[in-house]
């Protein structure tokens, strides 16, 4: 069949128009950016660290990132480009992507399935301990339970305030210890001065949890991020408009 000349010319263009707005597509599509990377070879595939399914590998602490809020992953990407955020892994992975690749991958991973907390036993915990920090505080120290901003069972509360639970006690630690810092240490005896560190997380705008890390001991962060990294997933569903299980 022979077009007509213009349709002739008009053929092979609209076919590259369609070409590039597929290629287009394919780029900013969250699934295929959690697998393949962004169009900067810098931003590598997110499955490599944070595994297919989004939840994270525990024994290396690269958090779940399946059913957290798009918003807060937005402005997680955008402080670790900004150095609010500091992270020799994902501050050049953040720096490569585009606002659409952005975009597209918080919207991805706020699809998949949130995490759902276990129903736990009803009681009173050891004072002192991992869960009675996160469930009562330390109000002495101006110390609020952790649940009271992460919600019942760090389940989370959309935007701001992200899953404890269904992260791993080793990410949650390291958490506290960049929103901390470190001391300086005064020289006494053999003992070298140490110079201090300061957090590597300052993306808080209340800098409240810059207080809480500061006010916490180590065993402290330990035993917190200890007690939320046991917690599971439920089977249970989702309550949206209670911010808990049904």
């Amino acid at each position: 069949m022979h077009l007509p000349t213009p349709l002739a010319r008009a053929w092979p263009l609209a076919g590259l128009l369609l070409l590039t707005s597929l290629a287009s597509h394919a780029a900013t599509d969250g699934d295929t950016l959690m697998q393949k990377g962004g169009a900067n070879p810098a931003a590598m595939p997110c499955i490599s660290c944070h595994a297919p399914d989004g939840k994270g590998m525990a024994a290396a602490g690269f958090p779940r990132l399946a059913g957290l809020p798009a918003d807060y992953i937005r402005k997680q990407l955008h402080d670790f480009k900004a150095g609010r955020r500091q992270n020799g892994v994902m501050q050049p992975i953040a720096t490569a992507l585009t606002e659409e690749e952005i975009d597209a991958l918080a919207g991805a991973y706020a699809a998949r399935p949130r995490v759902n907390v276990a129903p736990q036993p009803v009681g009173v915990p050891p004072e002192g301990s991992g869960a009675w920090i996160a469930l009562r505080g330390a109000w002495d120290r101006s110390i609020p339970e952790c649940t009271l901003c992460h919600g019942p069972g760090g389940i989370g509360v959309d935007p701001s305030f992200p899953p404890l639970a269904g992260q791993s006690a080793v990410y949650i630690e390291n958490q506290l210890k960049a929103w901390r810092g470190t001391p300086a240490v005064k020289a006494h005896g053999k003992t070298k001065a140490v110079a201090a560190v300061p957090p590597s997380r300052q993306n808080d705008p209340n800098g409240l949890m810059q207080h809480i890390a500061a006010s916490l001991s180590p065993a402290e962060m330990k035993a917190v991020a200890e007690y939320f990294g046991s917690l599971g997933d439920s089977s249970e569903p989702f309550d949206d408009t209670q911010h808990r299980l049904r």
